[in-house]
């Protein structure tokens, strides 16, 4: 299938009539890294060399510097062929910034590699009708203006490939210009069917071309989506006579995913589901004793019931897990699987194979660390002995999960293991089966989550997490929605097993709407753990993990009756999803634009979608603002550029709340009040204009 373009996709030559010269190819063999017309910084582009990245139904804005010397005037196109073999051309606008760049969006629209160049050539006819315009204005040399017209036109009636009455057309213009006569010049360079015809197919002399390059287009669901994350040995659990607490299993989680679905969620997100250890089990609160009954870490991964390809007992056998994915599929929904690798001390690896983790000089197995966190159930990887056997073995292990219904992994601490095993794991599971989306969490410095998604992750955790100020936001959302977004995708968790931020802890339930309705809607994949939408905001004591985490313990939670008495944010979270499902300006992350507030606790931005990208042909645009301090109320004016979506500056146009209903004229600059205690954030949705 072919892109879709802002653009007009022009039909010009065949590839076969036009040169192509790979960048740094020169006629006379000398190997140069300009082409006669440069082009330069093409994008997407992906450092290292990596390819860039898009998903199904992704807008892509393709860009490229290219200029030539004086003051001809040139051409720039987009050469674009989809994994089909289906070729198309597209032209590329000028920027009016003075800086030389090329650009044009194109929404991609079938999964696989798709090959791109980019092209430049003097415009021939545009350069005689912009020279001609002004000298003939100014009465110079109008003779030879008119006598170069009629050449260009006559070259171009001489193009047998050119519908016989366009030739005639330009074959009679050129007639009529051969006495030189200045007003018919003057008309023919002002021409809007020439001009017209010469963008469609342009007279040209001289073209460059860029090397092919990739763009890897991947499912929709590697760049759009709704997570909810729980653990299934908690739904369904009992609580016995004797105080101890019965396992949920898969049957009894599976009794859940309707509620799930409900809310508007994509996919389900499951902690580790295998055997866990004995030996050094956690117990609750992270402490080193346990107490009968306390499950310990999911993350402790292997005991005697096996490892990585294993089921908890506790949880169900294989074939209730499998009953479990067809459960999530029929209520829409897809499973994710936590990958971690790593083992606790009774995992099968441990005797099979000690070369596999670092063992210590008092010939102990050195357990996991994050100073000064310690994970002493936790034995990690060591990749430098055998790297080879370990390779494979987690190559089976993915494979066996994928044989099972799972196509979406969520990998822990990736930053753990070497990158250039990612590289090699994702690339070999997805030349099998394109469809297995692999996410980062990857909490670590900027280089290192950077290269994970590079090298292949088509998702990654951010810092979403901590950054909570108007300025925090600002900035990480203009970077993720733009400097990053050729390769690395954010999913903006609200919050997970592990992280409790401060602001959630002391900013109160309206922290918990603040994070969600901005999650939900600044980026296309976001999630949230099960027990947000109960406001659990407890900490241990210095941790940023609630109090008695449920990694370490069975959580019995009221889902239906904290709703019913109007303690749920659950009817929130519905709403959002509905929104992120009606409107297609936010299912997409590159057309996030910030605007301004003249209060420092007020956050505003936009994301705009062309109706030529909506399916309904009408634009789509969406206005958030959001008082990001939970403990006040804000009155101030906002600043918005409404060009954005094609209102002009000034213009008045109506907005609609879509969580209240209401409805506002507003213009560039508007007055507004959030009250954190009630509703702190609006989502406006812009209405089209008569």
């Amino acid at each position: 299938m072919a892109a879709r373009a802002s653009t007009r996709t022009t039909a010009l030559r065949s590839p076969s009539q036009i040169p192509l010269r790979p960048l740094g190819a020169h006629s006379d063999g000398e190997d140069l890294r300009t082409t006669r017309i440069p082009l330069l910084n093409g994008a997407p582009r992906v450092p290292g060399g990596f390819a860039p990245k898009a998903f199904v139904g992704e807008v892509v804005p393709f860009s490229i510097v290219a200029f030539r010397e004086g003051h001809d005037i040139i051409g720039v196109q987009l050469r674009l062929v989809s994994p089909g073999g289906e070729e198309s051309l597209h032209r590329l606008r000028p920027r009016k910034d003075g800086t030389d760049t090329w650009d044009a969006e194109l929404a991609v629209d079938a999964q696989g590699a798709w090959t791109f160049v980019f092209e430049a050539f003097s415009d021939d006819f545009a350069t005689w009708a912009h020279a001609a315009e002004l000298k003939i204005a100014a009465g110079v040399d109008v003779p030879v203006m008119a006598a170069l017209g009629a050449e260009l036109l006559l070259r171009a009636a001489a193009e047998k490939d050119r519908p016989a009455p366009q030739r005639k057309h330009l074959a009679a213009v050129a007639a009529s210009l051969a006495d030189g006569d200045a007003d018919l010049a003057l008309a023919a360079s002002t021409d809007a069917e020439l001009a017209q015809i010469f963008h469609d197919r342009p007279l040209t002399t001289l073209r460059s071309a860029t090397a092919p390059q990739t763009l890897l287009v991947e499912r929709t669901a590697a760049g759009v989506g709704a997570w909810y994350e729980f653990f299934p040995r908690s739904e369904g659990a009992k609580r016995l006579k004797d105080g101890t607490i019965k396992s949920g299993t898969f049957r009894t989680a599976a009794k859940r995913l309707p509620a799930v679905a409900a809310m508007g969620f994509d996919v389900i997100y499951l902690v580790p589901i295998h055997p866990i250890g004995t030996t050094n089990r956690k117990g609750r609160n992270n402490t080193l004793t346990t107490e009968p009954g306390d499950p310990g870490s999911p993350y402790a991964i292997g005991a005697a019931e096996g490892g990585h390809d294993a089921i908890h007992p506790d949880l169900g056998k294989p074939a209730d897990f499998r009953a479990f994915v067809r459960a999530a599929q029929a209520e829409g929904l897809e499973v994710a699987l936590d990958l971690a690798l790593q083992a606790s001390p009774d995992h099968p690896w441990v005797v099979e194979h000690p070369e596999w983790f670092t063992t210590l000089p008092d010939g102990t197995i050195a357990y996991a660390e994050n100073p000064p966190k310690k994970y002493q159930d936790i034995y990690p990887l060591n990749f430098d002995n055998d790297p080879e056997g370990i390779y494979q073995e987690m190559l089976r292990v993915v494979r066996h999960w994928v044989s099972q219904g799972v196509k979406i992994f969520r990998v822990d601490n990736p930053h753990t293991k070497p990158l250039q095993f990612w590289e090699w794991l994702i690339s070999t599971v997805n030349a099998t089966d394109p469809d297995v989306i692999f996410l980062a969490e990857a909490f670590t410095r900027p280089a290192v989550m950077r290269a994970l998604a590079a090298v292949g992750f088509q998702q990654s955790y951010s810092y979403f997490t901590w950054r909570n100020t108007k300025a925090e936001l600002e900035e990480f959302l203009t970077s993720v929605s733009h400097e990053t977004s050729d390769y690395m995708r954010p999913n903006l968790f609200v919050n997970t097993h592990d992280i409790l931020t401060e602001y959630l802890q002391f900013g109160g339930r309206a922290a918990y709407r603040i994070r969600a309705c901005i999650a939900a809607t600044a980026a296309p994949v976001y999630g949230v753990y099960a027990g947000y939408e109960l406001f659990e905001n407890v900490a241990r004591p210095g941790s940023e993990e609630n109090i008695d985490n449920e990694k370490y313990e069975f959580k019995l939670r009221d889902w239906e009756g904290a709703e019913a008495a109007g303690d749920s944010l659950a009817p929130l979270l519905r709403r959002l999803n509905g929104i992120r499902r009606e409107h297609p300006a936010l299912r997409q992350l590159r057309n996030l634009s910030v605007h301004w507030s003249d209060d420092d606790a007020v956050l505003v931005y936009s994301k705009h979608l062309d109706a030529e990208f909506t399916g309904t042909g009408a634009s789509d645009t969406i206005i958030v603002v959001a008082n990001v301090d939970p403990h006040s109320v804000r009155e101030t004016t906002v600043h918005l550029d409404t060009t954005l979506w094609g209102v002009p500056l000034g213009e008045s146009f109506e907005v609609e709340d879509l969580v209240t209903g209401a409805v506002w004229t507003w213009a560039d600059h508007n007055y507004v009040r959030l009250d954190s205690f009630s509703e702190p954030v609006h989502i406006l949705k812009v209405r089209e204009r008569a």
